[in-house]
Order: structure tokens, then C-alpha cells, then sequence
């Protein structure tokens, strides 16, 4: 019988997806105490406003690698008013795309797609290594 993962080729956006899942699923399940996680600064760059502290520590990046599989498991986009003003200027840039072709459209935004969803998987496993070196268990 087929594994879930090997019905989907390595590179489909619906594997990437569910590796995703798993991964924050397996930080939930590793990360018992997400407390422990406050004031420690996280090594990986994030795009973050200088001014704004939502991903000042690995607390914060558990809360938004948890929410982002939320949004992307439930469907339901809810923007705050400063996510929105970042999503005006994005479109405005994109705009000459808008008049391309829908299909090269579309794989322009698969691929993007697939690399964010890559990196925030490397990113959860990232957290759950460091919170298991904080606690003193190691891999």
C-alpha cells in the first residue's frame, strides 16, 4: 500500500502543505510548555517591521507558524488593518503580472506558493529543535 506522501509528487503544492501540517502538528505535540519560549530571541531572519514585535521571540513565531496552518487548514483569511496596507502595496507591484497569461500567472503563484510553504516547514522543525534544546532533550 502507498504511503499518504508518495500519492503526490515531491513537488505538489497539496505534499508541502500537509509536510507543513505535520510539522506544526509535531511541534504542538513537542512543545508542552510554549512559555518556555518568551524572551528567547530567534536566530532566523523574519520579515518583521523594525516597530512591530510580533516576531521578536520564538514565542511569537509558535503563535504565527500555528496560525498560518489555521489559515491555510480552515480557509478563512482574516487580515488586521496593517496586513491589509502591506497587501495594497504587494498588489501594486504585482499589477503588471495581472495582465499576463492566467496559466503563467498561476505558476508564478504555485511556485511562490511552494517555496513559502518549504520555508515555514523548515522554520517550524527549526522552533521545535530549539525548544527541545532549551528543555535538555536532544534529537
Amino acid at each position: 500500500m502507498q504511503s499518504a506522501e508518495a500519492k503526490f509528487n515531491r513537488n505538489s503544492l497539496l505534499l508541502a502543505l500537509r509536510r507543513y501540517s505535520s510539522a506544526v502538528t509535531d511541534m504542538e505535540q513537542t512543545i508542552l510548555m510554549p512559555s518556555l519560549l518568551r524572551d528567547v530571541p530567534s536566530d532566523d531572519l523574519w520579515e518583521c517591521d523594525a516597530a512591530e514585535e510580533s516576531c521578536s521571540d520564538l514565542y511569537a513565531n509558535y503563535l504565527l507558524l500555528k496560525a498560518i496552518r489555521n489559515t491555510a487548514e480552515s480557509s478563512l483569511v482574516i487580515l488586521d488593518d496593517h496586513k491589509v496596507k502591506n497587501n495594497a502595496t504587494l498588489n501594486k507591484t504585482l499589477e503588471p503580472l495581472l495582465d499576463t497569461d492566467p496559466e503563467a500567472l498561476f505558476h508564478f503563484h504555485l511556485k511562490g506558493l511552494f517555496s513559502v510553504m518549504t520555508d515555514l516547514t523548515k522554520k517550524t522543525r527549526s522552533l521545535t529543535e530549539k525548544y527541545m534544546d532549551i528543555i535538555g532533550v536532544s534529537n
